[in-house]
Parts: C-alpha cells; structure tokens; sequence
C-alpha cells in the first residue's frame, strides 16, 4: 500500500525540520501557517515565554464549536540511537515511512496538513479547527498555553478533538 501523496509530501516536509524538544519549532510552525494560510485558514499564535517556541490555531469556516485536530511537532531526541538512515530525511521501505516523529505525532500531522485544500473546499456546517502544539513530548506544556489563548480569543469548547488531546487533558 503507497501513502496518500499529499500526506507524503507533507510528512517529508516535517520529518525535515529538527523539532528535539530542546529545540524551537518556529520553521515548522512557520511552514504549517504559511500553508494553511494559502488555503485560507485563519490562524492565531501562541508563543511560549522567551518565544522560541510557538503553538498555533488554524481554522476553516466559520460559527461555534466544530471540530479540533490536535497535534504536537516536538519529537524526542535521537542522542545515542542507531539510526540506519538519517532520522530527519523521510525514508520510505518496504511501504513504511522511517523518521524521527513519522508515528509520534509527525505522521497524524501530516495527515492533517495534507489534507488542508479539502477542508478549504468543503461546504463545512461547523468550523475545522487545526492545532498544532509544542513540548507535548516533555509533558504536554504547550497545549495548556494554547487552551487558555484560546479562551482568551473567545472560543468556547469544541464539539469534538482528536489528536493528542487524551493525553494532555484538552
């Protein structure tokens, strides 16, 4: 079975960006928005507090509720593993996509992205909401951060999550 085109391409792009927890994860972010944005997202960012790292929401329609795709892009450090192949270069084998983050969480994310022109071409009754979050890998730090912008920017709870909401408490 060949992964979906649209979700390769993204996953290869956020395999790329060298988001080790201890890192910022502003390129990543940075590309996420710009691509949402160009179909038409609205997006709202998050920083934490010396602004190297950033959370953001996007969305698509428009009214209340709707529903959350939530994802993290920080990835666990690669320090002392033995990699066969570079852990930031998407490599597929055998069907199976290899990087650091392909599972946890880069490749649901890439889901998401990759799937950001259909969200903007549906005739949606509730919004779709994109959230991408940072540090959920050293104990869901940003995603808190995030829930409280975005009580501040007026959003009530959403109708429904999925992502990484059952571990970090959304």
């Amino acid at each position: 079975m060949q992964p979906d085109a649209r979700t390769l391409a993204a996953l290869e792009r956020l395999i790329a960006f060298d988001t080790v927890s201890r890192n910022s994860n502003l390129a990543c972010i940075d590309w996420a928005r710009a691509h949402m944005e160009a179909h038409g997202a609205r997006t709202r960012m998050d920083w934490n507090a010396d602004r190297t790292k950033a959370n953001m929401l996007a969305t698509f329609g428009e009214g209340p509720g709707g529903v959350v795709l939530s994802g993290h892009v920080d990835v666990v450090p690669v320090d002392g593993q033995a990699w066969t192949s570079d852990p930031f270069v998407a490599t597929v084998r055998d069907g199976r996509v290899y990087g650091r983050g392909a599972c946890d969480m880069k490749g649901y994310d890439a889901v998401v992205l990759g799937h950001v022109p259909d969200y903007a071409a549906a005739a949606l009754r509730e919004p779709i909401h994109v959230a991408l979050t940072y540090d959920e890998e050293v104990g869901c730090l940003g995603i808190p951060h995030l829930i409280a912008a975005m009580d501040g920017w007026g959003y009530g709870p959403p109708a429904a999550s999925w992502g990484s909401r059952p571990r970090c408490g959304w």
